[in-house]
């Protein structure tokens, strides 16, 4: 069934392939990411600073309400999704929620301009003892309510957005199937490119033109992306919510584990179809699958059966079957993801060491963030147009290799950037010894080493953007069911937030675990591998050989999962006049 069957435009009317959706209602949704993607990247990569000058927090009260907001930004998707799935059109959900985002930069901009909103003031003497007093009472909750506003709107554009994307194509029609394939390609172009535009503009007005200024132009590009992407709403394909997609597969597992006892029929028609009465809502019909079979009790009729929490259709224990199949690859996913933010973090600590000279010209730490972020916009740009079509001839694949396949290679990137980076802070911290700067502080503690020798683990992190990012977003997206496809979004960005959580744990437990190893108060090198703010006393290029051990872990188990995963979708190209509804096929990682 093509994607364009059962959505309506925006009076609820059944689409018009010539009319709606297609490329050109696409570009209005990434001009939207792209803008609101300015605004957060900006304020995620620069909130510590705030925090600690402007409401003078401590270094770890910062970092934890830092990485919070960071997770806070994934994990608020998940509520949006089910909303938009169940309720609420995603169209909808993101007009609703949107302003909520809005708003949340408007009173981070009002608390940064009004100095009554600060804490006390400060005397020099009590900076330089670190001893000012942090936002508290009233203020700070100010400054929570602002910061958690913004995942709460944002997370309902996380959510909806590949999905409406996603409906915005066919696959059944040969050309839009080849559009579709490239959309999540350019979704993440446009994330990208967003995350420059703030990075050069957004942190330049925040850090020269004061903090209230900063939120303020953050409170504007996510106002005027907005408004751009709601301009174009009768372009747009729809899709009507079903109901609670949560609903239905409790109601599965409830109806199979209350017939535990009874026996399957030999004939699988003999179960429980879709009917006009119940079910009316479903958009798409699933066929029973092999695997799983207890949960196919929860289909069989009866004739006691009291509702649906009694008796089920084969297309809703299809539903279920889809999302515990994914569960393994989610997890595997959240396991090799974690490296990933952990060496973004540090490679720009290490960079803060180097000498960041180009030329005459000195690179500011902030700046270093752009450097895998123009990576990531280049490769994604020659991926989809010199790499994708010829790999599409050979393998006959619209994506030119298969989702886990290409979220495989993003593993394997990952495990070489972190071995990369172990090797590159080994010769960081011999250099720094060979010239007498281990505990040298200052403006003459650069250690005589370029900066652009982090090069190579940058161009490794582009790389896990472009094949697992995106990979990763178009398997959720693309093998949930019709009916849940805003939550397929939010299972991703969920990878996202569990990894980062899971990094900081990992990040304490080896400093613990080291630190009591060493001896505590052991002096210079007796701490734990990260603790302390001197990196040549630390022990990063181990932690380093820690997080490459770890992805390559993740890696094994990753392949072995992916190896026996059974696609819902056929990826192949559909030629033109044959439908894409082929049997499921089984995924090859190598």
């Amino acid at each position: 069934m093509g994607s364009s069957s059962g959505l309506v435009d925006w009076r609820g009317r059944p689409v018009d392939t010539r009319k709606h959706g297609g490329v050109r209602a696409s570009v209005f949704i990434h001009a939207m990411v792209l803008l609101s993607n300015a605004a957060n990247i900006a304020t995620m990569m620069n909130l510590v600073s705030y925090l600690r000058g402007v409401m003078r927090m401590g270094v770890g009260e910062a970092s934890t309400t830092s990485s919070n907001f960071f997770a806070a930004l994934q994990m608020f998707s998940v509520p949006a999704a089910f909303l938009a799935d169940s309720y609420l059109r995603r169209f909808y959900a993101v007009l609703l929620f949107g302003p909520v985002e809005i708003i949340g930069y408007v009173l981070l901009a009002v608390q940064a301009y009004a100095p009554s909103l600060h804490p006390p003031p400060c005397s020099a003497a009590a900076a330089a003892a670190s001893t000012c007093e942090p936002v508290r009472g009233a203020n700070l909750s100010l400054l929570l309510l602002g910061l958690y506003l913004i995942p709460i709107g944002d997370g309902a554009a996380r959510a909806c957005l590949p999905a409406l994307g996603g409906d915005q194509f066919d696959p059944a029609d040969p050309v839009e199937q080849r559009q579709a394939a490239s959309f999540y390609n350019w979704y993440t172009f446009a994330v990208s490119s967003g995350g420059f535009l703030g990075l050069v503009f957004i942190v330049w007005a925040q850090n020269s033109k004061g903090w209230g200024v900063g939120f303020a132009v953050c409170a504007a590009f996510v106002a005027a992306g907005l408004l751009l992407w709601a301009a174009a709403f009768p372009l747009y394909r729809n899709q009507l919510p079903t109901g609670s997609p949560i609903t239905r597969i409790l109601q599965v597992v409830v109806a199979a584990f209350k017939k535990r006892n009874v026996l399957l029929p030999e004939n699988p028609s003999e179960l429980k179809q879709i009917s006009k009465d119940d079910d009316a809502n479903a958009l798409e019909v699933l066929q029973k699958t092999e695997g799983f079979r207890c949960l196919d009790r929860a289909a069989v009729e009866t004739g006691d059966d009291a509702g649906a929490w009694s008796l089920c259709s084969v297309t809703q224990v299809e539903e279920t079957k889809i999302v515990l199949r994914m569960v393994p690859i989610f997890a595997a996913a959240i396991l090799g993801y974690i490296p990933v933010p952990l060496i973004l973090t540090l490679t720009v600590q290490q960079g803060n060491t180097m000498d960041t000279r180009l030329g005459a010209v000195h690179i500011s730490p902030a700046t270093l963030f752009l450097i895998p972020t123009v990576f990531q916009m280049a490769i994604l740009v020659v991926y989809d147009r010199l790499i994708v079509p010829p790999l599409r001839r050979l393998t006959g694949y619209v994506g030119g290799v298969t989702n886990l396949q290409r979220i495989g290679v993003g593993f394997v990137a990952a495990a070489a950037a972190t071995t990369v980076a172990a090797v590159v802070e080994t010769r960081r911290k011999s250099a720094a010894v060979e010239s007498g700067l281990v505990d040298a502080a200052g403006a003459g503690s650069m250690v005589p080493m370029s900066v652009f020798w982090l090069t190579p683990q940058f161009f490794l992190l582009g790389i896990v953007d472009v094949t697992s990012f995106v990979g990763l977003l178009e398997f959720f997206c693309g093998e949930v069911s019709t009916g849940m496809k805003s939550i397929g979004s939010s299972i991703f960005y969920c990878i996202l937030g569990v990894s980062a959580w899971l990094g900081s744990l990992l990040i304490q437990l080896t400093n613990r675990v080291t630190r009591h190893h060493n001896g505590a108060g052991a002096g210079a090198g007796g701490g734990g591998w990260l603790d302390g703010a001197n990196l040549n006393r630390g022990k990063l290029d181990k932690f380093y050989a820690v997080l490459a051990v770890i992805e390559v872990v993740a890696l094994v188990i990753y392949v072995f999962l992916a190896r026996r995963y059974v696609y819902r979708n056929d990826q192949r190209v559909v030629a033109q006049g044959e439908p894409n509804d082929g049997p499921p096929i089984a995924v090859v990682v190598n």
